[in-house]
Formats: C-alpha cells, sequence, structure tokens
C-alpha cells in the first residue's frame, strides 16, 4: 500500500490536532528519561557541583533525545516492514496512518535540533567534549532502527541503550555542572543504565514473534524468550545490589537504601514478564519505566535528604 493510501486508510481513527504528536513521542517512555539525569544532578548537589541551568537543559536534552528515538522508531520500523497491522504495542502514527513518513521525519528533525541547540548551550558551559557526545547520542538515535546497520536489528539495542541512558546521561548530568567525575557517579551510572535496559528488554519480549517474521534480530530473538525473562531479572537485580555494595564501601550514604522502596513495583513487574505474553505486555513495560525513574528518585532523594538532615 503506498504512503498516501495507508494515510488515508487510518484517517478515520486519527487523533486530533497536537494529541497525534502526544501519542507518537510515546509519553509511556519518557520517565525513563529522567532517570539519570535526577541522579547526576543529585551526586552534583552533594558534591557542592549542582548548576541549575546546566541541570535543566540535561534535563530538556533528555526528554528530546528519547522522543526523537520514538519518532525515528516508529518511522524506520515502518520503512523495513516491522510494524504491520498484527503490532502487540501501542499504535505507532506511521503505520497506523496517522502521520505520514515524511512528517515523522520532519518533526524528528525539529526534535533533534532542539536538542542539539540546548546542546550548544552546554558545549559552551563545559566544553567541546558536550557536543561530540550529544552527536553520538543522536546518531545512535537514529541507528537504532535506521540507517544501512540498524542496531536494533543486530541484537546491540541494550548495549546502546545502556550506555546512552546509563554512563552518559548520569555522568554527563553530573559533568556539565561539576566540571568533574568521580567513582559514585560511575557506579550509580551503571545501575540505572541496567534498569533501562530493562524496559527494552519487556519490549523485545513481547515483540519476539513478529520480529522474528520481520527479520529483526534482537538479543531476544536470538536466546529466546525464557532466557530473556531471565535477562530482565539480572538487569532489573544488579542495580539494587549495586546500591547495597556502594554502601557497604562508602561510596554513598545509607540514605541511598531508599531506592529499595521501589522493590514492590520490581516484584510486580516481574510476575507479569513471566505469567504473561502479548499485548499484556504493554503493562510491564509501562512499570518498568516507572520503576527505573522511582529507583532513580528514591536513591536521589534518599541521598540528598540524609546529607541535608545530618
Amino acid at each position: 500500500m503506498s504512503e498516501n493510501a495507508r494515510q488515508g486508510a487510518g484517517a478515520s481513527g486519527r487523533p486530533s490536532g497536537i494529541k497525534v504528536w502526544w501519542l507518537a513521542a510515546r509519553p509511556r517512555t519518557l520517565p525513563a528519561a529522567m532517570s539519570g539525569v535526577f541522579a547526576g544532578s543529585a551526586l552534583a548537589w552533594l558534591d557542592g557541583g549542582f548548576q541549575p541551568g546546566p541541570a535543566l537543559a540535561a534535563f530538556a536534552i533528555a526528554l528530546l533525545l528519547q522522543v526523537g528515538s520514538n519518532l525515528a522508531n516508529d518511522v524506520y520500523d515502518d520503512e523495513r516492514g516491522a510494524d504491520t497491522a498484527e503490532r502487540l504495542g501501542p499504535q505507532r502514527a506511521t503505520q497506523s496512518g496517522w502521520l505520514t513518513r515524511g512528517q515523522v521525519k520532519r518533526g524528528m528533525a525539529v526534535v533533534f535540533a532542539t536538542a542539539f541547540a540546548l546542546g550548544l548551550y552546554l558545549t559552551w558551559v563545559r566544553g567541546w567534549l558536550v557536543l561530540v557526545i550529544g552527536i553520538a547520542a543522536i546518531v545512535s538515535a537514529i541507528a537504532y532502527t535506521g540507517g544501512p546497520y540498524p542496531l536494533g536489528y543486530h541484537g546491540l539495542g541494550e548495549l546502546f541503550v545502556f550506555i546512552f541512558f546509563g554512563p552518559a546521561a548520569v555522568v554527563g548530568t553530573y559533568w556539565v555542572q561539576a566540571g568533574a567525575t568521580s567513582l559514585p557517579v560511575w557506579v550509580i551510572s551503571v545501575a540505572i543504565g541496567l534498569l533501562i535496559t530493562a524496559i527494552l528488554v519487556v519490549n523485545n519480549l513481547r515483540d519476539i514473534e513478529q520480529d522474528r517474521a520481520a527479520g529483526k534480530n534482537t538479543l531476544t530473538v536470538r536466546i529466546g524468550a525464557r532466557a530473556t525473562m531471565f535477562e530482565w531479572i539480572a538487569v532489573v537485580a544488579a542495580p539494587y545490589l549495586i546500591v547495597v555494595a556502594g554502601v557497604v564501601v562508602r561510596l554513598y550514604g545509607p540514605g541511598a537504601l531508599a531506592s529499595f522502596l521501589s522493590l514492590p513495583l520490581a516484584f510486580r513487574t516481574g510476575r507479569i514478564v513471566f505469567t504473561r505474553t502479548g499485548t499484556a505486555l504493554n503493562e510491564a513495560l509501562a512499570m518498568t519505566g516507572r520503576l527505573a525513574l522511582a529507583f532513580s528518585a528514591l536513591f536521589s532523594a534518599g541521598v540528598v535528604l540524609v546529607r541535608a538532615l545530618a
């Protein structure tokens, strides 16, 4: 079916106005983007390096990169035939005919251009390396499903999500404020990167059959559904163990253990991951995103409040 025909076919159910772009941005994925900025800013505050301007810019850039990545996935998965009428996840704007491929690509360009402009401010604050990291993040967001070697189609999605939503986000947020890095920042960046990677693990578990049929060789397609469930346990459990180890060796104060208040959500999500399939995993996907945000927010609040009250 041609692009214009698909556009017409989906017009009857098309959301109106700005709502279609809001849905295309996939708002349920956005909490994860905030996680790294919270932790990086909290540790910057502890070390006397917090700066509201760079912190807010890092926060906005993180959200924009997530939105841009979602738009890129929307249009490039459609171009490669990975999104079909049998899609199990939330409706995609391009595949549903709500927006044309050209519209989504232009929207993606605007989002990434805005992120780049904010990156120029951080480059002015901290130096040219910020620009290099920012460009790498944008290229990776597009290359996840686009370009000649789409990362997500070759089992590399988890690695790049971990890098850019873990170390790059947490350490980068801290560095643009404090002008340096530290071991505690690097360690917690690993924990948060793993939790955000868990979101992709659920996504790929839900889509395993559709991805296999489309030739999208995600890590889940390669290792199978059962092994992917245990992969989810590993990337969710490890962050809590990292926090405990960090407190034991005094990288963090006892306030970091506030992150354990998110464990009930982790258990509830795990039950869904292990007992449901298909569209029922959409709930686990959203819950894993909330888990990443809750873990980071509780860790950040705990270390800040204990220091403030000491």
